[in-house]
């Protein structure tokens, strides 16, 4: 039985969390009226990817750096808080699962440090899971601190046993396996990057865990950043492409089943059908017929990394 899921990589209201948010759920509206049941946003969605770090310097205008870390932190996502209730209620109301990026704020702890994160909400509207990036990459590191493995899970939905990897964690072998190691269906990758080195890499994920593997960035341009973003006729140049978006859809085989989206602005429609994945594994199961647990021996530690433990 095939599902149709959409990719949509539509831009968001750069550093503006409530009017992301907005567009999201115009976004779910649309991508469910076309009978999508998966539906996939990129990383970092709400509110927004923090391109700017691949554009200052370490210690190049730190106010800069200051101010726009500050708008991202006030317009980040508290989960503890109602902040996804709408997409929540959303998902609920026309029975669709969606899988979210976000920059999540940690206000359990110190109330500060900001996460890549990854959410998947299921068709009751409930938070099936929550991945946190396990190793923000290069400057990446200046404005997320690094996850832990309390999200590195596959859960049931209704098009298949699902999981997320987050952007380069999807060049992590150890990663990837711990996902395969947990019967996956469905590999999602929401993340920054795109062209034709990612392609080639999401083409051999599929083929490599005999699973669908859906990827996404956001089609962006300079035209799309909002106004009130500190700086940014300087960070950005007029009708500049700031991410090519590059949505795909990639069957068990590795063959590209739909996409790449292009520069193009949109939802991109495609069928899968979770038992492909499970008939792909006939002749090569990395996590079980293939694999040689005699030889190699793998853990993964999925507790969560908490900074203090209280006792009263």
């Amino acid at each position: 039985m095939s599902n149709k899921v959409a990719v949509i990589q539509k831009p968001p209201v750069l550093l503006n969390r409530d009017k992301t948010i907005e567009t999201a759920l115009a976004s779910i509206e649309e991508a469910a009226s076309a009978g999508a049941e998966l539906l996939v946003f990129p990383e970092a969605y709400i509110p927004g990817y923090p391109t700017w770090v691949w554009r200052l310097r370490p210690g190049d205008d730190m106010h800069l750096s200051g101010e726009l870390h500050a708008k991202l932190r006030r317009n980040s996502v508290d989960l503890s808080g109602r902040h996804l209730q709408p997409i929540q209620e959303s998902a609920a109301r026309h029975h669709v699962t969606v899988v979210l990026g976000i920059n999540e704020i940690d206000s359990d702890c110190s109330g500060s440090t900001l996460f890549n994160s990854v959410v998947v909400i299921g068709p009751d509207g409930s938070v099936l899971n929550r991945h946190r990036k396990l190793m923000p990459t290069n400057p990446e590191r200046m404005v997320w601190g690094m996850g832990d493995a309390g999200g590195l899970r596959v859960v049931d939905t209704p098009v298949g046993r699902l999981g997320c990897l987050i952007c380069w964690e999807s060049y992590m072998p150890l990663a990837r396996y711990a996902l395969y190691a947990q019967g996956i269906d469905v590999f999602v990758n929401p993340t920054w990057d795109h062209g034709e080195s990612c392609l080639v890499s999401l083409r051999h994920i599929a083929r490599e865990g005999g699973c669908w593997v859906i990827g996404t960035a956001t089609a962006l341009q300079s035209c799309d950043v909002p106004d009130d973003v500190p700086e940014r006729d300087r960070l950005f140049e007029a009708e500049e492409w700031i991410n090519d978006g590059d949505a795909v859809v990639v069957a068990p085989n590795g063959k590209v089943a739909a996409g790449p989206l292009h520069r193009d602005k949109a939802i991109l429609y495609a069928e899968i059908d979770a038992e492909a994945a499970k008939r792909a594994r006939r002749s090569m199961d990395v996590a079980g017929h293939y694999a040689r647990p005699d030889v190699f021996s793998f853990s993964v530690d999925r507790r969560l990394g908490r900074p203090a433990e209280f006792s009263d």
